[in-house]
């Protein structure tokens, strides 16, 4: 095993039985730290959106608190990843959580004396650093899980990397719907400022659990020397960082504005909306974490999961465009429903796709330096997400949800482009 991937000094004098159980706990330690960031992370989401929506502030200004939030992602993974490597993931991971206590407790600081602008950028700065927090916290958190793998390695090595991440990854977006509920419940119990240190103090009792309980050397590499490096990934990478950056930039181009204010325009109330939007990710989640039942392993864990990443974009592909048909069509059917048994689908879908994703990168990653590859991966990920929530704005202003359904299928088309090109083994 290579020395960049010792868990502690000590580690290669110990029996494999050893080393199985030392990766699994650090691995069980990680997702539940990412676990309680990721349920603090959807509770923000929805405390900011009901608070400053009882205050009076239009959609665009919503949408427009959350604009920092989402570009500060790029660079946080970008940089996250050179960092993790360089000082080690359990410092990343420390800096990440510190982070996101850090932006809520600025957020708490809002004052209603202040005026409309100074509280949105305000908001915007707050945010910004939560964005911030978020990917570091991600970056590191993915890059462990290949760091604790590689400790654990035994016979079925490749098949637990693909389930650890799949788990990891449902279970995460799972938590982030829960999150959904507990923004609104704190909100209503304990008010903006309240909840907020609620969730800072939660994050500091994981944050104590966290350097306590990794090794803090844990992923630490020879960091890129320059610049250049740090972008000089392999073809592989590259490929499936564009390829992630269709992918995110083609579900939130409709997730983001179009479906809460179709269903809104629908007739539904604002809960009603809420609830459906969290129970969608809870099951997205779900899914993610089972999606090493809907592909079948090889032993050199790609021959197999190349093919079905091509496969099940494709099929993604077409969910957008026979959804936008179906409302096109008039065929009697209610929209609101078509578009939520289309979205049902679509979500299935995209999940076991994301989860392929996310098995591949650390397949592809550079062993030396998985954190930054995981970090590139990641920045692209970001990116698309970016990207589609500006263009849902957009799409939808000027050509409603059907503008945003073909937006989609359009990335999807490209996303499957660019997997076609993936290579069948890992490249240096």
């Amino acid at each position: 095993m290579p020395a960049a991937w010792s868990i502690s000094p000590v580690t290669s004098n110990r029996s494999g039985s050893d080393l199985l159980t030392e990766g699994s706990r650090n691995y069980a330690i990680v997702t539940a730290a990412y676990w309680g960031f990721t349920l603090t992370d959807g509770a923000l989401r929805m405390l900011v959106l009901l608070h400053f929506f009882r205050l009076g502030y239009s959609p665009f200004t919503l949408a427009f608190l959350f604009l920092l939030y989402e570009a500060a992602g790029i660079a946080a993974n970008l940089i996250g990843g050179w960092l993790a490597a360089r000082y080690g993931i359990t410092r990343m991971l420390t800096v990440g959580l510190t982070t996101q206590i850090l932006g809520f407790l600025l957020l708490s600081g809002l004052s209603p004396d202040w005026t409309a602008a100074a509280s949105v950028a305000w908001v915007v700065m707050a945010q910004g650093i939560c964005g911030v927090a978020k990917d570091l916290t991600k970056t590191a958190s993915k890059s462990a899980i290949k760091v604790a793998e590689a400790a654990a390695k035994a016979e079925d090595a490749e098949g637990r990397l693909f389930r650890w991440v799949a788990w990891f990854t449902g279970s995460k977006n799972a938590m982030k719907g829960v999150g959904f509920f507990l923004g609104g419940f704190l909100l209503e119990a304990l008010g903006f400022r309240g909840a907020l240190w609620a969730m800072a103090a939660m994050l500091a009792l994981i944050l104590v659990g966290v350097v306590t309980s990794l090794p803090a050397m844990m992923g630490k590499a020879k960091a890129s020397k320059s610049a250049r490096e740090l972008f000089a990934k392999n073809r592989a990478v590259n490929l499936l960082a564009l390829a992630r950056v269709a992918l995110f930039g083609a579900r939130d181009v409709w997730f983001v504005v179009g479906v809460p204010v179709f269903l809104y325009a629908s007739g539904w109330t604002f809960t009603m909306v809420g609830t459906f939007l969290a129970l969608w990710t809870i099951g997205y989640g779900l899914v993610q974490a089972a999606a090493p039942s809907f592909v079948r392993r090889s032993q050199d864990g790609l021959s197999t999961e190349v093919p079905a990443a091509r496969n099940w974009s494709l099929a993604l592909a077409l969910i957008p465009f026979a959804i936008a048909a179906l409302l096109a069509s008039g065929a009697g059917l209610r929209p609101d429903l078509v578009l939520i048994a289309g979205l049902s689908l679509f979500g299935f879908v995209f999940a076991v796709n994301s989860s392929v994703h996310s098995y591949l990168i650390l397949a592809y990653a550079g062993s030396e330096k998985s954190a930054e590859d995981v970090g590139f991966y990641y920045a692209a990920n970001a990116l698309g997400r970016f990207g589609g929530t500006l263009l849902s704005g957009l799409l939808y202003q000027v050509g409603g949800l059907q503008a945003c359904l073909l937006g989609s299928g359009l990335m999807l088309v490209a996303c499957f482009v660019a997997t076609i090109a993936l290579p069948g083994r890992a490249t240096p």
